[in-house]
C-alpha cells in the first residue's frame, strides 16, 4: 500500500519523525562532495550521509579506519554547501569519539561549526553511551548506528551478517532501546536479519534506517556509487543497481580519447 507523502520545502530530525508516525519510507544515499551532492539533493531524497565510506570510495582504503576527521570535515563542507533540502548527517569517523566523552564531543563540534552539517553519526551501543550523552547534551543530534558496524571490522574479521545468534541479538535490541531512551533521533541496522530489524523498528518510536536489514525498517540507505555502479568490486546482496555508470563513462571517455585522435575535436562550432 503506498502512502501519500508530504511535501518538505527543508527536512528535518522532526520531519523523519513524522514520516515514520504515517508510514512513509526514509530515503538516504551518501554524497561527498558538492557536484554529486547537488544532484542527489535535487532528486528529492531525504538524508544525505556524509560517510566515513569516503575512505573506500574516494581515497581507495580496504576499510573505514584510515580516514581522518580531517577529512571528513573536508567533505562534509563540500557537501553542505550542494544541499537546499535534504538533511547532512556526517559520519565521526573511527578515532574521534571512542577514547573518552570530551574527546567525543570536541570532535562533535568541530564537525558541526566547521561543515555546516546537521547532525552526526556514530557506530556502537552501549559502550560510548557516554560520549553519545555528552554530544547530545550540547545540542547536536546523534543518529546511531548497530549492527555490522564497519569501524570494527579488525574486532569482527569479517563482513559477514551480525546478530544472527541470540546473544548478539539481544545486545542489539538493548543497545537500540539504550539509543532511543538516551535521545538519538535515528538508528542505521546494517547487515542484521530482515527478521530482527522489523522487530527493532516496530518497538521503537524513533526511524530506524536499513542497508541489508529488509524490507520491514522505516528507510534505507545506499553508498551512491555503489548503486549508480560507478563500482563494481563491492557486490553484496542487499545491493540494488539503478545504472552501470562505469560502463557508460568508458564508453564516453573512449568517444572522447577517439574524437582527439582523429581531430572531430574540437569541429569549427567547438572553438573561438
Amino acid at each position: 500500500m503506498s502512502i501519500a507523502k508530504k511535501e518538505y520545502k527543508r527536512i528535518t530530525i522532526k520531519s523523519l519523525v513524522e514520516m515514520k508516525k504515517r508510514g512513509e519510507k526514509i530515503s538516504m544515499l551518501t554524497a561527498y562532495d558538492f557536484t554529486m551532492a547537488k544532484i542527489v539533493d535535487k532528486s528529492g531524497i531525504d538524508v544525505v550521509l556524509v560517510g566515513d565510506s569516503a575512505s573506500n570510495v574516494m581515497a581507495g582504503h580496504e576499510t573505514t579506519v584510515p580516514i581522518t576527521l580531517d577529512q571528513m570535515i573536508y567533505h562534509a563542507t563540500s557537501v553542505v554547501r550542494a544541499i537546499t533540502r535534504a538533511l547532512v548527517v556526517v559520519d565521526l569517523p573511527f578515532g574521534s569519539y571512542q577514547s573518552d566523552p570530551k574527546g567525543a564531543l570536541k570532535s562533535a563540534i568541530r564537525i558541526m561549526k566547521e561543515s555546516g552539517g546537521h547532525a552526526v553519526k556514530m557506530e556502537g551501543g552501549k559502550e560510548i553511551k557516554e560520549s553519545i550523552k555528552r554530544i547530545l547534551n550540547a545540542g547536536i543530534p546523534v543518529m546511531g548506528h548497530l549492527g555490522l558496524t564497519p569501524q570494527s571490522i579488525y574486532k569482527f574479521g569479517t563482513y559477514t551478517v551480525r546478530a544472527k545468534e541470540e546473544e548478539e541479538a539481544n545486545k542489539l535490541k538493548e543497545d537500540a532501546l539504550l539509543l532511543e531512551k538516551i535521545g538519538c533521533f535515528a538508528i542505521v541496522l546494517e547487515k542484521v536479519p530482515a527478521k530482527l530489524a522489523q522487530e527493532v523498528a516496530e518497538s521503537l518510536t524513533i526511524p530506524i534506517i536499513g542497508i541489508g536489514a529488509g524490507g520491514g525498517v522505516d528507510g534505507q540507505v545506499l553508498v551512491t556509487h555503489d548503486m549508480l555502479g560507478m563500482t563494481h568490486e563491492f557486490n553484496p546482496r542487499f545491493l540494488r543497481r539503478y545504472l552501470d555508470m562505469d560502463n557508460e563513462m568508458n564508453l564516453a571517455f573512449k568517444r572522447y580519447i577517439d574524437d582527439v585522435k582523429s581531430s572531430d575535436f574540437p569541429n569549427e562550432s567547438e572553438q573561438y
